[in-house]
């Protein structure tokens, strides 16, 4: 690539950006008509999103100083927003959750941006409204990986939407790898081939979802998040290739799912699982998601334990 060309692209990303920050207002002294800077709204969302996290895991995940964010959650412990708690698997940390106070604070918030986002979208026309998202996502796709404050293992995959050919794919290697892995016959695959199928011929692009992970140009890993209703979710077809485990990637995807969900409106995310599939149902569990039901069955060609796991928004 020619100097130029590189110069060409470096002003086009940076006049987006001036673009973007001003429409959406984080420019202002205090976001959404609020006391609250746009850092501190950042964290208050993601103390909204996540179950009891530890002030290293938000330095981490919003690149701050350590100094800066600890001022910043003893201005909020002094306002009453957040509370504290010896964290259960590091006793040297606390773990850390919004407050009545603060979860309201946080819900007026959320409520002004959607509220300010629906006056932007009035003014543009719904064909024009559909091309957003899937651009958007786009931008986050080709950046995300990278600018992702600097973890190698996150590094090494990106995530993108699916596009013809990947159902062949996740088809394919969900029945070949349940049975080498867990002994499924051929209704699981059949299984799965419906789901997809179902899945493209109802598609809603507005509530539902198919993240498809690569690295180095390799497929290794799928989720699917579907609409059951109105206010329900299903996470579907969760699978990471075994080159791929260990990176991260299975948290990542289960958490696009959950982002997502809550970003669209719903109130609760389900899914179906079978017992013996531990490292999925420890991801879920981490998520904050819980055992409501069991069923034992046979439908896979074996003895199994299905298990329906919810998700309160």
């Amino acid at each position: 690539m020619s100097e130029t060309a590189r110069s060409r692209r470096i002003d086009a990303v940076r006049h987006f950006n001036r673009f973007y920050t001003r429409k959406i207002g984080v420019l202002q002294q205090g976001l959404l008509r609020s006391p609250f800077s746009l850092t501190e709204v950042r964290v208050l969302y993601e103390l909204a999103h996540r179950k009891d996290p530890t002030a290293t895991e938000l330095r981490r995940e919003l690149a701050l100083d350590s100094g800066y964010l600890s001022r910043m959650l003893r201005s909020f412990e002094k306002r009453r927003l957040i509370s504290r708690k010896p964290s259960e698997a590091d006793s040297r940390q606390s773990s850390l959750r919004l407050s009545s106070s603060g979860r309201k604070a946080f819900s007026r918030l959320n409520t002004r941006a959607r509220q300010e986002v629906r006056c932007m979208l009035q003014a543009v026309p719904d064909g024009e409204q559909q091309r957003l998202p899937q651009a958007m996502h786009t931008v986050e796709s080709v950046l995300g990986e990278r600018y992702n404050r600097g973890s190698e293992n996150r590094a090494s995959y990106r995530l993108r939407p699916h596009q013809p050919g990947d159902m062949g794919w996740v088809v394919h290697r969900h029945g070949a790898l349940y049975a080498k892995e867990y002994g499924y016959d051929e209704r699981f695959e059949a299984l799965v081939a419906q789901i997809a199928a179902d899945f493209l011929k109802n598609f809603d692009s507005q509530r539902e979802r198919c993240w498809i992970a690569e690295m180095n140009g390799e497929i290794v890993g799928s989720v699917f998040l579907v609409r059951q209703s109105a206010a329900l979710a299903k996470l579907r077809l969760l699978l990471v290739e075994p080159k791929a485990r260990g990176l991260g990637l299975g948290g990542r995807l289960v958490n696009e799912c959950v982002s997502f969900a809550r970003q669209a409106g719903y109130k609760k995310i389900t899914l179906w699982t079978q017992s013996e599939l531990h490292s999925a149902r420890h991801l879920y569990k981490k998520a904050g998601f819980r055992l409501v039901g069991t069923k034992r069955h046979r439908d896979f060609g074996k003895a199994s334990l299905a298990e329906v796991w919810d998700l309160k928004l």
